[in-house]
């Protein structure tokens, strides 16, 4: 797992001169100019006296005097607008890129120029750096057929840092932790089955501050985890598809003054159970992992950068919602890690159901931990999708939102170009999943597509408080606990296409920029 390491430049001249290490130019700015220097600014002022798409669109330009005799420009377009943010830049760096490594580029350098002044683009050139990775990621089935060398050349790119502003290990350590989220997430469900999930974390932290364990013993899982085991019933007929709870755990040096434990949801594969889906719905399924690669991913970027003063701990849900004879259906009551009864709705609801056990393990240790903060992350439901478009959707308990939890979350993602929105619990969510008898304690899921049901996306946080326990730690509680639910639905794949677009490893920059800075 290799991914595109930056390195920092402060000599301009030295390394667009011809023969130096990089072989291609690459500019980002609002217009063709770069009057900081003057070979760069003549050879763009020049190609637009005879080419007069400069400006409005991705340009390659030929000049032998410039190291490899290459020059691609990229506009961001207007940055006046209300609208606009930093990701005109990432955007703009993403066509720039591929341009350049379709032209036979291995080695490009970048250039961000005339960025507004204002908190919006405070990363510009960070964001740049951040798109080209995106565009440049290939997934593992091609890196294993063609090799990495054949599919990813581009493996270093130099960026103009004039004024040493550029934090290089943190940006290293944040494109690591993406490329593993991407590896995780967009990977077929056979390589990347329960079993192949847990192996390729191992993999990636062995020998790092992140300690990994496996929990694979049935026994144990239906004992600790029963509504995980549930949703893993029918699995159990192929030994390559039997569940895994992956646990991370990261333990910072000094005085812990925050700790934050996250719940990710990793299945595998998802048929939608006995509910299964039909009319073509299954595919891109194999994306329903995001959740719990998101959480690897920023585990990966901790594990580099190894913070001080804070304690992070980590349990993935890695399942397949198989179709079988021994599949969990609808109408069964489970009595869940928290002593709940849970009455199962919809078998195509079960990323709630793989989590919740490990949200209510949490939510016992953390009246023992300082000042702890609880996520579940997960590709929830389609209703995010179509509320938000793009965006990860962020909804808090009580104690969150006092403490501006989420506010915090969505101010750094603006900045990184991991755009969130917050969406609030209300009292309906709560009506949504009560029990409609004495015979249970809560609803899983009505039986509809979240798609059309009435805030689809908002009452999994309902359920997922009320069903772990986390809902006797509200804000007015002797022990408040905050909880945050991530649905990254909308966010997690480029073109809010689950089978054929990139996983874009949100909301870990989000997360990182809140947290880890």
């Amino acid at each position: 797992m290799a991914y595109l390491t930056p390195i920092g430049i402060k000599d301009l001249s030295a390394a667009i001169a011809p023969g130096s290490q990089y072989d291609t130019v690459i500019i980002i700015s609002p217009t063709p100019s770069f009057p900081a220097n003057d070979t760069l600014n003549s050879v763009l002022q020049e190609a637009r006296e005879i080419d007069q798409r400069l400006g409005s669109g991705v340009v390659l330009i030929h000049n032998s005097e410039i190291c490899g005799g290459r020059l691609v420009h990229a506009p961001t377009g207007d940055l006046t607008r209300d609208y606009d943010d930093v990701r005109n830049f990432g955007d703009a760096a993403k066509s720039a890129v591929l341009m350049a490594k379709e032209a036979g580029s291995k080695k490009p350098l970048l250039i961000v120029d005339d960025v507004p002044s204002n908190e919006r683009y405070e990363y510009a050139i960070e964001s740049a750096y951040l798109g080209a990775c995106q565009a440049l990621w290939q997934p593992l089935e091609a890196r294993q057929h063609f090799g990495e060398a054949e599919v990813e050349p581009i493996q270093t790119i130099g960026l103009y840092d004039p004024n040493s502003e550029i934090d290089l290990h943190y940006l290293s350590a944040s494109e690591e932790g993406r490329y593993l989220t991407r590896d995780l997430c967009g990977t077929e469900p056979e390589r990347m089955a329960p079993i192949g999930f847990a192996d390729y974390c191992i993999n990636a932290f062995e020998g790092s501050a992140v300690d990994v364990n496996i929990i694979s013993d049935r026994e144990t899982l239906a004992q600790d985890y029963p509504l995980f085991e549930a949703v893993a019933r029918a699995s159990y007929s192929v030994e390559r598809h039997h569940p895994r709870m992956i646990e991370l755990t990261y333990q910072g040096s000094g005085t812990v003054n925050k700790t934050l434990m996250l719940v990710g949801k990793a299945v595998t594969y998802d048929t939608g159970g006995a509910d299964i889906k039909t009319g073509g719905h299954m595919a891109g399924m194999s994306r329903d992992k995001g959740g719990g690669a998101a959480v690897a991913g920023f585990m990966k970027t901790i594990a580099e950068l190894q913070p001080e003063g804070i304690k992070v701990v980590a349990k993935i849900a890695a399942v397949r919602n198989s179709v079988g004879a021994d599949a969990y259906v609808a109408d069964e009551i489970i009595t869940g890690h928290s002593g709940k009864r849970v009455r199962i709705g919809n078998t195509d609801a079960e990323g709630r159901l793989a989590m919740v056990d490990a949200l209510s393990h949490y939510r016992e240790q953390a009246v023992n931990e300082v000042n702890p903060c609880l996520f579940t992350i997960a590709t929830l439901t389609g209703h995010a999708l179509l509320a938000a478009g793009p965006y990860t959707i962020l909804v808090e308990n009580g104690t969150a939102r006092e403490a501006n939890m989420g506010d915090a979350i969505a101010e750094q993602g603006e900045k990184w170009g991991d755009g969130c929105q917050i969406s609030l619990s209300r009292r309906e969510d709560w009506d949504i999943i009560k029990p409609r008898s004495k015979a249970d304690d809560v609803l899983s899921s009505n039986n509809g597509p979240s798609v059309s049901v009435a805030r689809g996306h908002q009452f999994p946080m309902a359920f997922l408080s009320e069903a772990s326990g986390l809902e006797e730690h509200s804000r007015l509680s002797e022990h408040p606990i905050a909880y945050i639910h991530v649905d990254i639905a909308g966010s997690g794949v480029e073109g809010l296409d689950w089978q054929h677009g990139k996983p874009t490893a949100s909301p870990v920059l989000a997360l990182a920029g809140t947290y880890l800075r």
